[in-house]
């Protein structure tokens, strides 16, 4: 299976139906996936009894989604483990439904691991999983910055400015002031290529132990590849507080791939700070804001905000060290 997203648009049966047919599948059933924050996707039974996963994306338009699917095809000639969309019986890979990209996936029999699952083992394998998307990451040069830079998260802020309760606007504030203070920091020279941006444990199908597939690049730009370790390592290393054993198996694993340059060791508090910004930031709208009064949100921006607070106290630094010797530069 994919990872589910929100069901923000409705699709009937006899709609889907008919999107189903210029892909040569006859649908029987449907069942929509409602959990997460950002696309409708759905669950399909087709006649015969093969099961599919069906996307409708909210915040992509036409042009991304067929460049993000273009991309992960590339990725699997690359041999990284994904999940191909299904082609159109034209050889198209993106519909089209209410103006919004439509997509098919083949449905993938996966667990997804729960933080108390997560061991140095697995920890090891994300890492070198990343680490493999990296090394392709000069073949997409047109990917574009994507959608979450500076200026869009600024955007978000002011949304939540405009339309938080006093604690989320005051929350706003904080971050607001953080980006201020860690942005200027931010090394315009640290090695880029194709980030997938948000590789947290709901984008990543296991089985008998092993990646069975990394899915949902829809987030997917050019950026530091420090940046997106840093999003991975504080995604897949942190329960209350982030595990250093976890932290220290999943940089090695990255390592024993893509070796990290003196810039990058040198960079990683702030790259990791801005990962932890980011998604407070996007946490406060995708789920706060939708949250009705007095209701917790799914997913708590203050998380971030504590994984913030372990940076800027040096919780990186001893699983760093564990790189030292490896002919990876000092830990400084």
């Amino acid at each position: 299976m994919l990872g589910a997203m929100a069901l923000l648009t409705p699709l009937s049966l006899e709609r889907a139906r008919e999107l189903l047919e210029d892909y040569g599948l006859a649908l029987t059933e449907l069942e929509p996936l409602a959990a997460g924050s950002v696309n409708s996707n759905f669950r399909l039974l087709i006649d015969g009894g093969a099961r599919y996963f069906a996307r409708i994306y909210e915040e992509q338009d036409q042009a991304g989604a067929v460049a993000e699917l273009e991309m992960v095809q590339e990725l699997e000639r690359a041999g990284v483990p994904v999940v191909k969309a299904v082609p159109r019986l034209d050889g198209k890979l993106v519909h089209e439904i209410d103006g919004k990209p439509f997509a098919v996936y083949p449905w993938l029999e996966g667990e997804i691991l729960c933080q108390a699952r997560v061991d140095a083992r697995a920890a090891r394998a994300i890492g070198t999983a990343l680490a493999r998307v990296h090394q392709c990451g000069d073949r997409f040069p047109a990917l574009g910055a994507g959608r979450f830079g500076p200026g869009e998260l600024a955007a978000r802020l002011d949304l939540v400015e405009a339309r938080g309760d006093a604690d989320l606007r005051a929350g706003a504030r904080f971050v607001r002031a953080k980006y201020a203070e860690y942005l200027p920091q931010r090394s315009v020279d640290l090695p880029k290529g194709l980030i997938h941006s948000d590789l947290f444990k709901d984008n990543v199908l296991w089985r008998d132990g092993q990646i069975l597939a990394l899915i949902d690049f829809e987030s997917a730009s050019t950026g530091p590849y420090l940046y997106d370790l840093m999003v991975t390592l504080l995604a897949w290393c942190y329960s209350d507080h982030l595990d250093q054993e976890l932290a220290a198996a999943l940089l090695q694993g990255y390592a024993g791939e893509r070796p990290l340059g003196e810039a990058e060791l040198a960079a990683v508090g702030v790259e990791a700070a801005l990962a932890c910004l980011r998604f407070a930031t996007t946490r406060m709208t995708d789920f706060s804001l939708r949250t009705a009064p007095g209701c917790p949100p799914g997913r708590d921006y203050r998380r971030f905000l504590s994984r913030l607070a372990e940076v800027e106290a040096g919780a990186l630094a001893k699983p760093l060290r564990t790189l030292h010797g490896r002919g990876l530069g000092a830990i400084t």
